[in-house]
């Protein structure tokens, strides 16, 4: 997983969200990301429900489940941290 985090990307974040998320936040959450994480629905479930308490942010369960679905559709590369980031911003 790249140790960078695209600027673009957290600067998206932030303006999503309207909060100021940390890049050493992002890099602490992604740290903890292993390829099987985007297989394991559980943990993907656990991985949003991250993201969204770091950025206060309520995310339904139905939204959760959107998201699931669509990586699950997307076979985006695993290692990937900042493909998973822009893909939920859209959400």
């Amino acid at each position: 997983m790249s140790k960078n985090i695209s600027k673009d990307a957290l600067n998206a974040i932030n303006k999503k969200t309207g909060k100021n998320i940390s890049e050493n936040a992002v890099k602490k959450l992604a740290s903890t990301v292993k390829p099987s994480t985007l297989q394991s629905e559980t943990q993907l479930r656990q991985l949003i429900k991250q993201v969204s308490s770091m950025a206060n942010v309520p995310v339904s369960e139905q939204t959760i489940n959107e998201i699931i679905v669509a990586v699950k559709k997307s076979g985006m590369n695993p290692h990937s941290m900042e493909s998973l980031m822009k893909m939920m911003i859209k959400k």
